[in-house]
């Protein structure tokens, strides 16, 4: 299968061995200077990934006198922000019933509309900026490639079309015009939306953080927050004391004081390919960059890079007990293995292709799965995440949004049903590694019994309800 780049450890960081995205941008990775003792802000934004960068982006550009502190522990764009599958969609992690259930139909479509309308914002925000990111805004094909899959994929657009959601926004393809844009193994046929741009995430993040710098914004790098609380952001280098203080963590947020059960971190892990000849992409697809995925219950995620590598990811990796996070998690050779298997499996033209790159990452799962924003004028705190891997564009939309909330407007975006919204708390151990662990093995053999019945699975019927 190729190698794997070498593991980091705490005392050799070598951030640019993290991913691909990491080993190919053109920036240093030398960590900016640290908090160097107590200092005063307007508002101080914990973590440097995309909500907060896009936090401080939106809110520097709103007001150049605001004073903006950026807390991050490790770098810019160390987490999930620079380690993704690089799609950026429309997709949210609540269903728009979910959402209709928290405010009303209404409010839900306006979320909807807001996220398809975000990946055009991500696309002319980066090069408002001039971050050449390898954006390709071609959409995402979903293959439908069992009969219980292609029963998921009618039925799929068949619900968006009770939402008034029109063939502009997802549409059913039959086998041959699926083949035309991915040629599959055992493809029925797909779904697919315009609404996703493949990109370079590393890029895109690291760009963004030197834009806000440009903008006056100050990045304290290599100062980890170890305790969040009204005005104030805790770091062993000092105090940052703000009107607001704003948590943008995500996968990172259990290890905060106070937040272990606020969310979880679940690792998703991803192979890329050498770069492949033409013939091989002429047998495969993807002639316009189109981000792809199948109707399986155990996600899976792909994209072509501009290089002409194939990135294809999933999950499966554990979750920790006591919502552990390791240098070591972010990779285990068993699942690449079946990412490899999987990725052979959808095109057996790769057979023998060699990998090399493969990482992992966290991602942030509320108890819910719901993502959600907000901010409480009483304490001046906010909050911003649980994106359950759908974060490079809704990371953007929470930008904007805290935006306003925090100078106070009352906008469209600031009546969204995910903002205010509390996600429950996760259970007690070992009860969370136990749920976490059986929905993850569900799923798989939710895969498997499809494969053997040709019918939908009985065990992602009953196990669904509990996955969001």
């Amino acid at each position: 299968m190729g190698r794997p780049l070498s593991r980091r450890t705490e005392k050799d960081p070598h951030y640019e061995r993290l991913s691909l995205w990491h080993d190919t941008v053109d920036t240093a990775w030398t960590p900016r200077p640290p908090l160097d003792g107590d200092v005063e802000a307007d508002v101080a934004i914990v973590g440097a990934g995309f909500t907060g960068l896009w936090t401080a982006h939106y809110l520097a550009e709103a007001d150049p006198e605001l004073r903006i502190v950026v807390l991050e522990a490790e770098t810019a764009g160390f987490g999930a922000s620079g380690r993704n599958g690089g799609w950026c969609s429309a997709l949210f992690p609540a269903s728009l019933s979910t959402l209709a259930g928290y405010a009303d139909r209404d409010a839900a479509l306006a979320q909807h509309r807001a996220m398809r309308q975000t990946v055009d914002e991500v696309v002319r925000a980066a090069a408002a900026e001039g971050i050449d990111a390898d954006v390709s805004k071609s959409g995402t094909i979903t293959l439908a490639r069992s009969r219980a899959q292609w029963s998921r994929a009618r039925a799929e657009v068949a619900d968006a079309r009770t939402w008034d959601r029109g063939e502009d926004d997802v549409r059913l393809l039959d086998r041959h015009e699926a083949t035309a844009i991915l040629r599959g193994s055992h493809t029925r046929g797909a779904t697919y939306t315009p609404d996703c741009a493949a990109l370079h995430p590393a890029r895109l993040v690291r760009g963004l953080a030197s834009a806000v710098e440009r903008r006056g914004v100050t990045i304290h790098e290599q100062t980890r927050v170890s305790a969040i609380e009204p005005r104030t952001a805790r770091t062993e280098h000092g105090v940052v004391r703000a009107r607001t203080v704003l948590r943008a963590t995500e996968g990172y947020t259990a290890t905060l004081a106070g937040e272990r059960r606020t969310m979880v971190p679940v690792y998703s892990l991803i192979i890329a390919t050498e770069p492949l000849p033409v013939e091989t992409w002429d047998e495969i697809g993807l002639a316009r960059r189109e981000t792809f995925t199948d109707h399986r219950h155990l996600i899976v995620y792909g994209q072509r890079t501009a290089d002409d590598r194939l990135v294809f990811g999933g999950r499966g990796a554990p979750y920790h007990l006591g919502s552990r996070i390791k240098p070591e998690y972010d990779h285990d050779e068993r699942v690449f293995a079946r990412l490899y298997s999987a990725l052979i499996d959808l095109f057996p033209v790769l057979a023998g292709t060699r990998v090399t790159h493969a990482w992992g990452g966290a991602l942030g799962i509320p108890r819910d799965w719901c993502a959600s924003v907000g901010l409480d004028p009483a304490t001046g705190l906010g909050w911003a995440g649980g994106y359950v891997g759908d974060g490079v564009s809704t990371a953007n939309l929470a930008g904007r949004t805290l935006r306003d909330l925090v100078l106070g407007r009352d906008t469209e975006l600031t009546r969204l049903p995910w903002v205010g919204h509390r996600s429950p708390g996760w259970e007690r151990e070992p009860l969370r590694w136990l749920g976490i662990n059986a929905g993850l093995r569900a799923m798989t053999i939710a895969d498997a019994e499809e494969s053997l019945t040709r019918m939908p699975s009985l065990v992602a019927r009953a196990v669904s309800p509990l996955l969001g």
